[in-house]
């Protein structure tokens, strides 16, 4: 008779993961520190999933959308490498709105299939999902549980894009105007992290929301 012990184990099964049981919208104004603060979530381990950079991978050379943006607005917004000139394109959003609308009928699609896919990926208990123009974009709750903004005052914004991309003052303006004012972004907020404060105090507020999210996670 097989000594039970001997016998061997059955294989492990390694299940895929799934989508995290709560997805947390990351958003706020450009030069509000969304970069910075959700660098901190991932340093705990939270699974990021950043559309900006998603958008990159897409209007990069070969990227999915190239195609399209070329066949749209023609090479003067193709930089030399065969991705998009963000610069040429830029200036032709903000002096042609509808020019606007139809790279993000081109783009948004995609972002969210992509997004989507990597939140289906997550292996933490909560993820984050930054989105610049997620009030923007209406209808926030149909893609994340809860909005955290990124709070600051307008001056502290337009100083940190001045410095950070070397733009002129009415440059940054012209940016801040065709995006959610500070009110709007607050109307909308679950939470809200006031990064107009230093570093130390930014850690404690995230930390604060980490452990809060995991809660509501469990």
């Amino acid at each position: 008779m097989t000594d039970p012990r001997s016998a061997p184990l059955p294989a492990a099964h390694h299940a895929e993961p799934g989508p995290p049981a709560l997805v947390v919208g990351l958003t706020g104004g450009i030069g509000s520190g969304k970069t910075t603060v959700a660098d901190r979530f991932a340093a705990l381990g939270v699974t990021l999933v950043d559309t900006d950079l998603i958008a990159h991978g897409l209007t990069g050379p070969g990227g999915a959308a190239m195609s399209a943006i070329a066949s749209t607005f023609g090479d003067t917004v193709i930089a030399p490498d065969g991705r998009l000139d963000r610069g040429a394109m830029r200036t032709l959003a903000f002096s042609d709105p509808a020019a606007r609308k139809r790279l993000e009928a081109i783009l948004h699609p995609l972002i969210r299939q992509e997004s989507e896919r990597q939140l289906a990926r997550a292996d933490s208990p909560y993820a984050i999902l930054v989105v610049p123009l997620l009030v923007e974009g209406g209808k926030p709750r149909d893609r994340v549980a809860r909005v955290l903004v990124i709070d600051c005052l307008p001056e502290t914004q337009i100083e940190r894009v001045m410095h950070r991309n070397s733009l002129p003052r009415e440059q940054v303006l012209a940016i801040l105007a065709v995006q959610a004012s500070r009110e709007q972004r607050l109307a909308a907020a679950d939470d809200v992290i006031d990064n107009d404060g230093p570093p130390d105090d930014l850690d404690r507020r995230v930390r604060v929301l980490h452990e809060r999210y995991l809660a509501l996670a469990r």
